[in-house]
């Protein structure tokens, strides 16, 4: 009897969110109801310990508000009315429709978005490959999150892995460079804390002392985007003292004498001056890195969002080069997804696709590929995402989903403010009510979800939506007519990765959660896929490209530090940052009444010197604006960061979500992505949100 047909009881599952913990879960169910949903005891990384967010997940599941039929736009675009229709009308609609398209203006101009909504690697990542390429589409670069950290990390480092979270326990100096893990990854906050009870000094280095750096022994605030500048002043400091490790850097490096020289100009002092942090302070930093081991960074996701993000990057992850942490226990970690790299081929199917050549679109350039691209963008496919409120210039993205000429299908869960624009709206199912495979970013181990309760009305799966649209359009390779199972088999079957070694089908499915064969990792610095080999403080790639060679500091195009902050601070002397909260996921749990009880509104924190300079008192109501939008909020007056940076955490629905109590409307709100910039980070093609400077002002009773 399959889970599904019990009707109570006690199952196994895994958490879906975009998160490095991807917990084991046991999911409580009774008459076909999840009722409750807790950790699973028996995972040998999360230990039955799971973050507020999916503990309340049941009431995601459930919400009354889920979609559970197709349904046609009937009122004006924007304006959330449909009616109902039937999924055999949905994707004869739609295949018909991409047909003309295909036909008068080649299908390059129909463009899927998505991004991962759902962590499940078949609906993410799987069939809707296969079928917008067997289609000709546009391809989507996904760049929105992790892509300028990544490169930064390959150009160094080259592999995708760094340290595994056990190696962390051992750690005397953990410190952790623009990430709240509290909030993000809470199982590795875990660990911290395991590690400073057993002697380890905790050191955060960030623009905001968020409740990560609350619980820091030292927390480091600095100007944002300068974070290149300050691991560049370590690098000085270690150098000048002999704090490197000689040897390693012989064996394992290149580039090693050539950084030694161009560290020579990044002193203390004009480090301070751009960064924000006292000179001293970079001296007792590098020293206390360079005297301590094993040492550990965890490098976050928030300092990678800048015009240097991918710099910033690929310069802290030097650090543990120069004093030889891998080869003491310590090191770093930025994202562990490389572990468990799957055979991609044959889960998307590239082969399908006959026009390879064809054009890529970043998606963090939604807004021009809808308004200013010179071959027009004429059909949308959404799915995992809201790019409504999570993709930058969300004004001008907006304005695009308004074009009458622009045909939009969604496939959701909710009446997102994205799905308010479609011609076309789908119903998705949540990764409770279907089969898919789990890897992690951080831990290694590999799970299997297998569908807990039914779909929720005429809810359908990405996997198999895209498996029936192929039929409508008559596509008839094989590859659209395969199951779940068969796909997975498939993709677990990677002999160029050895650590997926022994991840099985068969034992996923009687264990549910399998370990990597880890052992390869004993020789982690002989399987570097750097051009050299070796971790590459000198990157002749980069050199190719246009970009220094070297590690070195390049300015905001937007904005300031603190050495230029005098002649840029101009109409908007402010640097807005947009850090998640704790309780939303990007958007996700943004409609959820429980999770906005817990944060209350939106808010803006500002420094009580920028706030006295603006007249601004705490609580009142204030705007933050620049030239792209406006963003009003509650102002929080505080000292957590530096003078010069104002932060907003979480992404709220602009036009909020069902009824309040009592039946009063939520008050439309824009959202912070109005005020950020589509601009492409240095490396990667990543986004800049946090390069963004702004102006604030208090809004007048009533305004």
């Amino acid at each position: 009897m399959s889970m599904i047909d019990r009707a109570s009881g006690v199952f196994p599952a895994v958490c879906p969110l975009d998160c490095p913990d991807t917990c084991g879960l046991l999911l409580h169910k009774e008459n076909g109801k999840i009722v409750k949903v807790t950790g699973n005891p028996d995972h040998p990384e999360t230990k039955g310990a799971i973050c507020n967010k999916v503990r309340h997940m049941a009431e995601r599941v459930h919400h009354p508000e889920r979609l559970t039929h197709p349904m046609k736009r009937t009122g004006a675009k924007g304006s959330g009315r449909f009616v109902r229709i039937t999924w055999d009308e949905a994707l004869t609609e739609i295949a018909e429709r991409f047909r003309n398209l295909s036909a008068e203006h080649g299908p390059d101009s129909i463009l899927p978005y998505s991004f991962y909504g759902n962590m499940g690697v078949l609906n993410a990542e799987g069939m809707d490959r296969r079928f917008f390429g067997r289609l000709g589409a546009s391809k989507l670069a996904y760049t929105i999150c992790n892509s300028a950290g990544n490169a930064g990390w390959k150009y160094t480092m080259g592999f995708g892995g760094g340290s595994s979270p056990e190696d962390t326990l051992n750690a005397k100096l953990f410190i952790v460079w623009g990430g709240n893990i509290v909030s993000t990854s809470m199982h590795q906050a875990v660990l911290m804390e395991q590690a400073r009870k057993r002697g380890a000094k905790i050191v955060v280095i960030d623009v905001h002392r968020n409740m990560t750096g609350r619980r820091a022994d030292w927390f480091i605030p600095l100007h944002p985007g300068t974070d290149t500048a300050l691991a560049l002043g370590l690098m000085h400091v270690l150098f000048e003292r002999g704090l490197t490790d000689e040897d390693f850097l012989r064996r394992y490096t290149v580039g090693s004498e050539e950084m030694r020289e161009h560290a020579k100009t990044y002193t203390p002092e004009k480090v301070s001056r751009i960064t924000g942090v006292p000179a001293e302070d970079v001296v007792r930093l590098a020293e206390l890195y360079g005297e301590t081991s094993p040492s550990h960074i965890h490098i976050g996701n928030g300092l990678q969002h800048h015009d240097n993000g991918g710099m910033a990057v690929r310069t802290i992850a030097c650090l543990p080069a120069l004093t030889g942490q891998w080869a003491r226990g310590g090191g770093a970690m930025k994202s562990n997804g490389a572990y468990a790299s799957l055979n991609d081929d044959a889960l998307q199917r590239p082969d399908l696709r006959a026009n390879p050549g064809v054009r890529t679109i970043n998606m963090n350039a939604l807004a021009d590929a809808l308004l200013t691209l010179e071959k027009k963008v004429r059909a949308l496919f959404v799915f995992g995402s809201n790019p409504a409120v999570v993709a930058p210039d969300s004004a001008r993205v907006r304005e695009g989903l308004m074009r009458e000429d622009l045909f939009t299908v969604v496939h959701e869960l909710f009446l997102t403010d994205t799905a308010k624009y479609a011609d076309i709206l789908l119903p998705a199912t949540s990764s409770f009510e279907n089969t898919d495979l789990y890897t992690s970013y951080w831990h290694h181990y590999v799970h299997l979800q297998e569908p807990v309760i039914a779909p929720a009305g005429e809810s359908k799966s990405n996997f198999e939506l895209f498996s029936l649209l192929a039929r409508a359009m008559g596509f008839e390779e094989e590859a659209f007519a395969e199951d779940e199972k068969t796909v997975i088999r498939a993709a677990l079957d990677n002999p160029g990765n050895p650590y997926l070694g022994g991840v099985t089908l068969d034992r996923l499915e009687e264990e549910r959660f399998v370990g990597l064969d880890m052992s390869p990792k004993n020789d982690y610095l002989e399987r570097l896929t750097t051009p050299s080999g070796k971790i590459e403080l000198y990157s002749e790639q980069l050199a190719a490209i246009g970009l220094p060679p070297l590690p070195t500091y390049v300015p905001l195009e937007e904005g300031f530090d603190g050495e230029n902050r005098a002649e840029r601070s101009g109409t908007y002397p402010l640097m807005f940052i947009s850090p998640p909260n704790h309780n939303f996921l990007n958007s996700t749990f943004a409609n959820v009444e429980k999770h906005r009880a817990l944060e209350k509104e939106p808010t803006l924190q500002i420094h009580p010197f920028d706030a006295r300079e603006r007249g601004i008192e705490d609580g009142q109501t204030v705007e933050a604006f620049n030239a792209r939008g406006v963003y009003p909020l509650k102002a929080v007056v505080t000292d957590l960061m530096l003078p010069g940076t104002v932060v907003s955490q979480g992404l709220w629905w602009p036009d909020g979500a069902g009824k309040l109590a009592g039946g009063k409307a939520r008050r439309p709100r824009l959202a912070a992505n109005a005020l950020t910039s589509p601009r492409i980070a240095d490396m990667g093609g990543g986004a800049t949100f946090f390069s963004t400077a702004v102006e604030v002002r208090r809004l007048e009773s009533g305004a």
